[in-house]
């Protein structure tokens, strides 16, 4: 795995002295030279607001990461990409410095704020005050993608590109993988630990998950590289990683009578983890049926949820559905 040399620096709050932060700056002679209309005077840009523990806010302080989740995401010239919390706007930047049009949804309306400010000179990006976790995207992604097909280029898919907070990782992970008719590839930073159990596709072990399902259902995982914790501010507890994941079209899932049922059925299988399947199924149709079903399959009645593959259990949900 490769691991990039951090090379940090402070965020511009940190280089100031205390008597310097608190007053104001000295008055500038004007030059007469009016500066252009989109591009605010440096000298009176604000230092970015400290960051909100509330909201796991962390800065990424090392640029070279940035560069690298977007070559990792494959964005190029013409992209639609969504980025999750742009906060100060490095990765924002480095996006559009790829030729990228980005849809920024963010929760923090003082960040939303800060990074529409300083990208005001551009219409590559649009800026959204929201809960990412109560956004309807796909409205959203679907007008900027007609806009941008309607122009005689050829239909392309959006993608995802993200330096996410670490406590709801799973939680965007769970609301963007099943958009495939709308994502070709999402890209994101994560807490190492999560990117490395999302990543894993061996499933039938003791330590599989649903999520371990869900993500294997809808995307093809990749853990990319680590990214040591003193590459952010402040820094966190925990070293960070990139893992991309490149989804699944629609005809390209599983074939599952319907999502919806399966997931019902994964999410009872892992209620009692160390059950057997038997008994921890035995609410959705009678132990009989499910060990009959089980034995079709070629696996020992007594098989408890680590024991099956992905394959496995969308076999066995369409036996049991029948039932």
């Amino acid at each position: 795995m490769l691991s990039l040399t951090p090379r940090p620096l402070p965020p511009p709050f940190l280089l100031q002295s205390p008597s310097t932060a608190a007053s104001p700056p000295r008055r500038q002679k004007r030059s007469g030279r009016r500066l252009p209309r989109h591009h605010p005077n440096p000298q009176r840009q604000r230092p970015p607001p400290r960051p909100r523990k509330s909201l796991g806010q962390h800065y990424m302080l090392n640029s070279g990461i940035n560069d690298a989740l977007a070559r990792v995401a494959g964005v190029e010239e013409g992209d639609v990409v969504l980025e999750i919390g742009p906060g100060t706007g490095s990765l924002t930047n480095a996006l559009i410095n790829a030729g990228a049009t980005v849809i920024a949804v963010e929760k923090d309306p003082q960040m939303a704020m800060l990074v529409k400010d300083r990208f005001a000179s551009t219409d590559r990006l649009t800026v959204l005050k929201e809960d990412f976790t109560k956004c309807h995207i796909r409205s959203h992604i679907i007008s900027l993608l007609g806009k941008k097909n309607s122009s005689g280029a050829e239909p392309k898919y959006a993608k995802v590109v993200s330096n996410i907070p670490f406590n709801i990782s799973t939680e965007v992970v769970k609301k963007l993988l099943p958009l495939g008719d709308v994502f070709s590839d999402v890209a994101l930073l994560l807490q190492d630990e999560t990117a490395i159990r999302l990543s894993d596709v061996s499933l039938r072990s003791s330590e599989c998950r649903p999520i371990n399902i869900f993500v294997n259902f809808y995307s093809d995982p990749q853990y990319k590289f680590k990214v040591e914790r003193t590459n952010f501010f402040p820094q966190p507890n925990v070293d960070a990683a990139i893992i991309r994941f490149k989804l699944k079209q629609v005809a390209e899932y599983p074939p599952v009578t319907s999502p919806k049922s399966f997931f019902s059925m994964i999410n009872s299988a892992f209620n009692g983890k160390r059950k057997m399947l038997r008994r921890s199924l035995q609410h959705i149709c009678p132990s009989i049926a499910v060990e009959a079903a089980l034995t079709n399959i070629g696996l020992p009645v007594t098989s408890r949820p680590g024991d099956l593959s992905l394959e496995d259990f969308v076999r066995l949900h369409n036996l049991l559905v029948k039932v």
